[in-house]
């Protein structure tokens, strides 16, 4: 009996239908056909506060994420992420960053991280840990080729999927000069989205 491979995406835009949505939408569309089950998380929509730099999650040692005292729905995403096979983290890029909520979400990873007072900096939990693989999506309104080189986008996405110990396998940033409020997904996307799907999985 084969077993469905569970992909969370994790979706760091503010707008519906905006060219990140669009992306990672064709990128799970090819990884379905592929076989494998997604679900995609719009941080917009979801009920994530703000990290209170408390550290008190990172107090206590052992390789699972610790819990945090804030009580929203980060701990169902934790859940959800320690369930998925493979991951999409994806963020369009807004003053050469990721956006907001996805830096928010961000923060609230610092669950995955031992950090006890006497000692100078944390250890990734999941450092020792058999690798997941993630693909990371992001978009920029200028040049693809720049938003790599100059902004912060890829980095912080990078950070993120090393900080749950996952393994970067591929990378995506759809780049054009923005010269309308509502550009499409173009068709010469869709082959390196399918292999995308297929180093994913």
């Amino acid at each position: 009996m084969t077993i469905m491979r569970k992909v969370l995406a994790i979706n760091g835009s503010y707008r519906d239908d905006g060219m990140t949505d669009q992306t990672v939408t064709a990128l799970a569309r090819a990884i379905e056909t592929a076989g494998a089950e997604v679900e995609i998380i719009l941080l917009r929509e979801y009920p994530v506060e703000f990290c209170l730099n408390c550290r008190a999650c990172t107090q206590h040692p052992g390789a699972a994420p610790a819990e945090c005292v804030l009580h929203d729905g980060m701990q169902n995403l934790i859940d959800k992420i320690e369930r998925a096979d493979c991951y999409i983290f994806a963020a369009p890029t807004n003053f050469g960053s990721v956006t907001a909520v996805f830096k928010r979400f961000m923060e609230r990873l610092v669950v995955y991280a031992y950090w006890p007072w006497d000692m100078n900096g944390p250890q990734y939990r999941k450092a020792q840990a058999p690798k997941k693989k993630a693909l990371l999506v992001s978009s920029c309104a200028a040049p693809g080729i720049l938003g790599r080189w100059f902004f912060g986008t890829d980095k912080q996405l990078k950070m993120t999927a090393k900080t749950i110990g996952a393994e970067v396998v591929g990378t995506l940033i759809t780049g054009m000069i923005a010269k309308e409020p509502h550009p499409k997904l173009t068709e010469n996307m869709r082959p390196k989205l399918k292999t995308l799907a297929e180093k994913l999985l």
